[in-house]
Parts: structure tokens; sequence; C-alpha cells
């Protein structure tokens, strides 16, 4: 019998009828039963600010801090803007990594996931994010990579993912992601 683990799924596009929601959507459903996968949402949180770091700072910034540290793991589902990830994504990794000595990100295993209209997959967008993990310290599922391109071909009117040849990769990978939390995450 596996380990239960939670798993904060981060989706870094904003859009609420975005195809990263919808791709993270299906990533959860094919999820085995022992992972519980909530998506924490990352619109509602202020710009990061040192100077709101006080002994109150934005509830907000508390509560988005208080899941992550809840969390055994993390799955980023990400687009790209201008070549590199989105702004509110990057914000939501700042607002975790601060105070400086009490990142919630630290040491949670993690995977990457982008999602584009168009035909790169993100690519720039995955690797920039990649990036940003490697400085908070959250080890990130190396191989395989995926870089979903077209999406706009890959669900249905109703946000369902109808590409088999899709949701084969995505369960490859989630059996990746499986065995990568359970290698990296804390007992």
């Amino acid at each position: 019998m596996s380990t239960q683990r939670n798993v904060a799924v981060i989706v870094g596009s904003l859009r609420k009828e975005s195809f990263n929601r919808k791709m993270a959507q299906a990533l959860m459903g094919l999820a085995p039963e022992h992972l519980h996968c909530a998506i924490q949402e990352i619109g509602d949180l202020p710009m990061y600010n040192q100077d709101l770091e006080t002994a109150s700072p934005p509830a907000a910034w508390q509560s988005f801090r208080d899941a992550i540290r809840g969390a055994d793991a993390l799955l980023f589902v990400t687009p790209e803007y201008n070549r590199s990830l989105p702004g509110g994504l990057k914000n939501a990794i700042d607002v975790g990594s601060r105070p400086i000595g009490h990142s919630v990100w630290s040491g949670r295993p993690g995977g990457v996931i982008s999602v584009t209209s168009g035909m790169l997959g993100a690519l720039a967008g995955n690797q920039a994010l990649r990036q940003a993990l490697t400085g908070v310290n959250v080890p990130t599922l190396p191989h395989p990579e995926i870089y979903v391109g077209q999406a706009a071909t890959l669900f249905d009117a109703a946000g369902k993912l109808t590409s088999d040849s899709t949701r084969e990769l995505l369960q490859k990978y989630m059996n990746a992601y499986v065995h990568w939390i359970e290698r990296n995450a804390k007992a």
C-alpha cells in the first residue's frame, strides 16, 4: 500500500478557461488514489513586497503558504509568457520563498508540465520555471519532460481531454512523478 500524499497543483495561467487549468484537471484525474491533488490558486496573491512582510503579512500570503506547507509534493502546469514563466506564477514562488529562512517550497518534490496553443509546447516557460524552482530548492522531476503544444485541439467543449495519445503520455508522466515523490518526499 502506498503512502497517502498531498499534492499542491499550481496552474501558471490565471485565465478561467485556460488550457493549463484543463490540463491540470486531466492530470489530477490520472493520479493514483493515494495522491490527493488540489489546485492552489495564485491569482489573488498580492505582489510580493518585503515592506508587507510583518508579523501580520497579507492573509492571502499566509493562506497560500499554509497550503503549500501542507503539501508533500508540487505539480506545476504553466504556459509561457515572453519566453519565460508568467508573472503571477513567479509572484507565487516569491511569496512562498519568504521570509528568508522560512521558504515553504524547500525540499518538496516537484513536477513541471508546460502547455500552450502554439507549436513549441511552452519550452522556454518550462525551463524558466525549472530554473526558478532550483533557486527555492524544489527537486524537480528531470525526465520525462512534457511540453504540450496545440492545446486548443486536445479538449472538448466541456474541457475534457479528448486525445488518447496525450492521455497516454500524461499517464506515463504521472507514473514517473509518483516514483519521484516517493524517492524525494519528506518522511
